[in-house]
C-alpha cells in the first residue's frame, strides 16, 4: 500500500510540475533568464526546420566520403549549417531541400538526375556520420532517432520538374525518400506557373499538374506550395484531398507585391484546408526595407572598392566591408520574425504555424540574430517574450507539421 502511496504522491508532484511549466509566463523573466529557458526548451522538443539547403550545398562545396572539401559533421567556417551548431540550437530535424534549379527542366532528364544525386549525397552524410545523422522517412523515425540523440534528415523536393514529364515518378520518389514536392521554383515548369515567372503559362495548374497533385496525395508526399504563383496555390487546394504544406514562405503584408511570400487569403485557405505555414528567415522575405537598405551598402562598398583600387578578396577590403556593413545595418530582427509568426496566428490560430529557415538558401540575407541553426533560441526567445507558452513552441517546432505529415500518411495508407 505504501509503495502505491508514494507512487500516486510522486505522479501527482510530476503532473503539477509540467503543469506549472506549460503554464509559465516565460515574458515576465529577465531577457537573459528569458533566453535560457528557450534553450532549455529548444533542448527538450523535437525541432523540425521545414526547409535547409544543405545537399546542394554539399554539392557546391565537394562533399566527399574523404571529407576533403566540405564536412558538416564538425563546425564550419561558412554556411548556416553543421552538426555543433544544429545541436547548438536544438535543431533535430532538417528537412534536405533537394533542389532543382529551374535551368534543368531545359534537357529532359537532367532534374531527375540532378535529384537522385543529391538524394545519394544525403544518405552518404548519414551513412558516414551514423553517431550524429540518420535519415527519416515519417514523424515516427524523428521521434525514435530524438531519443538516440541523433540529427534526422528527412527529405523534400524543391521543383517538382525532378518529376519530368512521367506520373509514375511521383512514386518513385516516394520510395527514394522524398517526404514533400515543391510543385515549381523559379521558372513555370510542366506542373504550373511560378511567382518569380511572369509568364503564366497555365494560369495555374496545368492539366498533368492537376494530376500530379492527385498522385502525390495516393502515394503520401506533402504537396509544398512555396514557390508557386496564387493561382496555382488556389489550383492545388481545389484538387487536394489532404491537408498541404508551405515549406519555406512568410507573410505579404511586410513585403507588399512580393507574390513569393502569401497574402492573408492564402494563408486563411491553407488554414482551412488544415495545412501549416513555415516561416521563411531571408531578409527578403522578413521586411521589404532589407532590398533598399541592402542594395545601398552593396552600391556604397562597390564605389569605395573602385576609388580605392582594392578587390573584395583584399584583407583591407574585407575588414571594411565587415565594419561598414554593421555600421549601416540593412538586416532584420529576430523581432521582425517574430511579426510574421505573430500575424499568422492573429490570423488563424497557433496550429497553423511552423518553422522553414531556408537556412544556406538565402545567402548572407539571415536577420541578425539568426545567422544560423545555432540561434534558433533567439527565435524561441522573443516568441515567449510575447506571451507564447511552451506548449505553442512545442506546436511551432515540430507539432503543427507533424500532424500534416501524419495526416498525409494515413490519407495514403487508405487508398486501394
Amino acid at each position: 500500500m505504501k509503495r502505491y502511496l508514494i507512487f500516486g504522491i510522486t505522479f501527482l508532484l510530476v503532473s503539477a510540475s509540467v503543469a506549472q511549466q506549460a503554464s509559465r509566463d516565460y515574458s515576465k523573466l529577465s531577457d537573459a533568464a528569458r533566453l535560457q529557458a528557450a534553450k532549455e526548451i529548444a533542448q527538450a522538443t523535437i525541432m523540425v526546420d521545414g526547409h535547409v539547403d544543405l545537399p546542394y550545398r554539399m554539392k557546391v562545396g565537394g562533399f566527399t566520403l574523404q571529407r576533403e572539401v566540405l564536412d558538416v559533421s564538425v563546425r564550419t567556417p561558412d554556411g548556416n549549417f553543421d552538426y555543433p551548431r544544429a545541436k547548438e540550437g536544438g535543431l533535430d530535424a532538417p528537412f534536405m531541400s533537394i533542389y532543382i534549379p529551374a535551368g534543368n527542366q531545359a534537357t529532359p532528364g537532367a532534374s531527375k538526375a540532378l535529384a537522385d544525386s543529391l538524394i545519394l549525397m544525403t544518405e552518404r552524410l548519414a551513412a558516414t556520420f551514423p553517431d550524429k545523422f540518420a535519415m527519416a522517412y515519417s514523424p515516427e523515425d524523428i521521434e525514435a532517432n530524438f531519443a538516440k540523440g541523433l540529427i534526422s534528415l528527412p527529405m523534400g523536393m524543391e521543383n517538382g520538374a525532378g518529376i519530368e514529364d512521367d506520373l509514375g515518378n511521383v512514386g518513385y520518389f516516394y520510395k527514394r525518400g522524398i517526404r514533400y514536392i515543391t510543385l515549381t521554383h523559379g521558372k513555370d515548369n510542366l506542373i504550373g506557373d511560378a511567382s518569380y515567372d511572369t509568364t503564366a503559362t497555365y494560369g495555374g495548374l496545368s492539366e498533368f499538374g492537376e494530376k500530379v497533385v492527385a498522385e502525390m496525395n495516393r502515394v503520401g508526399i506533402m504537396v509544398d506550395l512555396s514557390h508557386v504563383s496564387d493561382n496555382t496555390f488556389r489550383d492545388a487546394l481545389a484538387i487536394s484531398k489532404v491537408p498541404m504544406i508551405a515549406s519555406h514562405s512568410s507573410v505579404r503584408k511586410f513585403t507588399p507585391g512580393f507574390e513569393r511570400n502569401m497574402s492573408d487569403e492564402l494563408i486563411q485557405a491553407l488554414a482551412k484546408n488544415g495545412g501549416v505555414m513555415l516561416i521563411n528567415f531571408g531578409g527578403t522575405f522578413i521586411d521589404s526595407a532589407y532590398a533598399t537598405g541592402s542594395a545601398q551598402v552593396r552600391e556604397h562598398v562597390v564605389n569605395w572598392l573602385a576609388e580605392n583600387n582594392l578587390s573584395r578578396r583584399d584583407p583591407k577590403a574585407q575588414k571594411y566591408i565587415q565594419e561598414y556593413t554593421a555600421q549601416h545595418n540593412p538586416f532584420p530582427t529576430v523581432a521582425r520574425v517574430a511579426d510574421h509568426f505573430d500575424h499568422v496566428v492573429q490570423l488563424v490560430g497557433i496550429d497553423y504555424v511552423g518553422l522553414g529557415s531556408d537556412f544556406d538558401g538565402v545567402g548572407d540575407s539571415l536577420p541578425t540574430g539568426l545567422k544560423d541553426v545555432s540561434m534558433f533560441p533567439n527565435l524561441l526567445a522573443e516568441l515567449l517574450k510575447r506571451g507564447y507558452s511552451k506548449e505553442d513552441l512545442e506546436k511551432i517546432c515540430h507539432k503543427n507539421i507533424f500532424r500534416v505529415w501524419r495526416a498525409v500518411a494515413d490519407f495514403a495508407e487508405n487508398q486501394d
